[in-house]
């Protein structure tokens, strides 16, 4: 077992990452612009990518601004009071649920100070019921269902509602933080790598590691936790299905293009709600604080990056076939396998090392009392489980095919256009293969964030097991991909 400090601060603070105030300041600051440069870049007026953008001799800020549906009354345009309450009722609808459904109390692995934090999970029941409410307004109203077209009109100011929220929620959890003292009752901690001393880079990383308040009627919540599955999350799911609704008033139908990948990423995320206790022993909980970082990442990043593709295929869309749906449910079904079953082993093997399913695993045993598992998935791999991941990225973006299209005037887009509904012509013409830089972007991104999360989860492992972290390497030698990474 490992030895137990007695304060409430993480004993080890490392360096700075994400190269430091520099890195804080531009992913704060400019990933929040890139979501609004895809989402302008990338639209339903005039292509994907803009013409303008093409053709950079002919380009000029006016014309840009018409071609990619700039708002006419400027920046103010980019956000509005009636987005901003609709989506603040959504958070709202989201707390309520947490507190009024049924729940299964767990406990959390052991902190520094040597308690446990108590966790209340019911994400599961709380989606459903709001999922099975979305469900009933589209059969009662098929795609003109008034949240499927209010997200369609209001989307840029949903857009910067959510991005305030974050910076909000990262703002006041940074200053609450310095109300964490040593000793304290509420097992309240600060994160090793959240006390630089760096407002920027503190405010980003974040200084509290599972910050929690009590809001009145609601309760108690572990804001990381709670934003980490909730209202992101159940947001993807919710932006896809409003893109097949477009798709579907465009159009008069929905592939099986938009509908597998909608299928799929909900999947995803229904099984992260069905093992939602897994998340307890994931890096997010135990190790980062919660900051600018993982707020903009939960409730801004995955949804609205993460539909991307399916938002695509609202404007252009594809068919992929009896064959093609296959080779995509095949592709996911082997990430999925390979992700869920190394999880699962893992999580299996931590709550109880004598469970008949993982007793005959082997393992070192570290002088911290950790035990580091070296066969089964974690033997092939020390994070085989980030293969399985990446591995189901592919099929949410080959269904785009060589993606790029061209919106021109009804009559203008020859045969083979897709008519809109208002008659205009959607063909690829000379966007083809650059509307990629889109809809293939979440697979370059995701390999590269879990490159960096391996390699951050190394540099925290050396720290922690010293010399015994070297034997393991030695044990497991590939960090992602056997044989090559």
């Amino acid at each position: 077992m490992a030895p137990k400090s007695k304060s409430s601060v993480a004993p080890a603070r490392p360096g700075y990452e994400f190269f430091g105030p520099p890195g804080a300041f531009g992913i704060s600051f400019g990933l929040p612009l890139l979501v609004y440069a895809f989402t302008f870049a990338c639209n339903d007026i005039s292509g994907c990518p803009a013409p303008s953008l093409l053709s950079p001799r002919t380009l000029s800020l006016d014309k840009l601004k018409a071609e990619v549906g700039w708002p006419a009354d400027g920046i103010r345009g980019l956000a509005s009071w009636e987005a901003t309450a609709a989506v603040l009722a959504y958070y709202l609808v989201n707390l309520a649920l947490y507190r009024l459904l049924p729940a299964i109390e767990t406990e959390g692995t052991v902190l520094a100070s040597g308690g446990r934090l108590k966790y209340r999970f019911n994400t599961l029941y709380s989606n459903t019921v709001t999922l099975a409410a979305l469900a009933a307004g589209t059969i009662s109203q098929g795609a003109d269902f008034p949240v499927w077209t209010f997200i369609d009109e209001h989307y840029v100011q949903i857009l910067t509602a959510n991005i305030g929220i974050s910076y909000a929620i990262s703002t006041f959890v940074y200053v609450r933080s310095f109300s964490v003292a040593a000793g304290n009752k509420d097992k309240r901690e600060l994160a090793a790598g959240g006390r630089t001393g760096n407002l920027l880079y503190d405010w980003f990383i974040g200084r509290e590691l599972n910050p929690r308040v009590t809001i009145p009627l609601i309760g108690e919540v572990d804001i990381k936790e709670w934003c980490e599955l909730r209202p992101g999350m159940m947001g993807w799911i919710i932006l896809n299905c409003a893109w097949c609704a477009r798709q579907y008033r465009n159009f008069g139908h929905v592939t099986d293009s938009i509908v597998g990948i909608t299928v799929v990423q909900a999947l995803y995320t229904v099984d992260s709600w069905w093992n939602e206790a897994a998340i307890l022993t994931t890096m997010d909980i135990t190790t980062d604080g919660f900051g600018m970082m993982l707020a903009f990442g939960d409730l801004v990043w995955v949804p609205f990056v993460y539909s991307m593709q399916t938002r695509y295929l609202s404007v252009h869309p594809q068919s992929l076939g009896p064959l093609g749906s296959a080779a995509m449910l095949s592709l996911v079904g082997l990430g999925f396998y390979i992700f869920r079953s190394a999880n699962s082993q893992k999580n299996a093997f931590r709550t109880d090392a004598n469970d008949a399913a993982v007793a005959h695993l082997e393992y070192i045993e570290t002088k911290t009392g950790s035990k580091l598992l070296t066969t089964g998935w974690w033997g092939v791999a020390r994070h085989i489980n980030y293969l399985g991941d990446w591995i189901q990225s592919w099929p949410y973006s080959l269904p785009t095919g060589l993606a790029g299209y061209q919106i021109l005037a009804a009559g203008a887009g020859g045969p083979g256009a897709y008519v809109l509904g208002d008659g205009r012509e959607v063909v690829a013409g000379g966007a083809k293969g650059w509307g990629m830089l889109f809809t293939y972007f979440y697979i370059v991104y995701f390999g590269v964030l879990l490159v960096h999360r391996e390699r951050r989860d190394d540099e925290k492992c050396h720290r922690k097991y010293g010399a015994d972290w070297d034997e393991y390497k030695k044990v497991v030698r590939w960090r992602i991909i056997p044989g090559i990474y």
